[in-house]
């Protein structure tokens, strides 16, 4: 997230996207780790997360479609020669990354002391 925010404030938009993005793929990353899985492709990684997280409502719905928007607007980022990326955009995909970060921040936190708890 700092280096999305570090590249916003320096107008590199495209770069920003990027990075916002990768924010929120590490952070889904880290819920499969923590419940002992992992996955080898970008695609499995977040499919899994959509199919047994905001399916099932762990997380709302809405994030999922967050999630989707974000990886087009990323891969526009990086592979679509043509396309521009404005400040409102990246200003956005950083503020979705920041709310997609808090979210598996306070879901991680609570699956932790869940887990703390039945040791004891």
């Amino acid at each position: 997230m700092r280096s999305a925010r570090i590249l916003l404030a320096a107008e590199e938009y495209k770069s920003a996207n990027n990075r916002a993005y990768y924010a929120i793929f590490y952070a889904v990353n880290a819920v499969h780790v923590l419940h002992g899985s992992a996955f080898k492709r970008h695609k499995d990684v977040i499919g899994n997360f959509n199919k047994n997280y905001v399916k099932t409502e762990i997380f709302p719905r809405e994030i999922g479609r967050k999630i989707g928007e974000a990886e087009e607007i990323r891969h526009a980022s990086d592979y679509d020669d043509f396309y521009i990326a404005s400040r409102k955009e990246s200003e956005r995909q950083v503020a979705v990354a920041d709310e997609f970060i808090q979210l598996i921040e306070k879901y991680c936190k609570e699956q932790m002391d869940l887990t703390n708890k039945t040791r004891l």
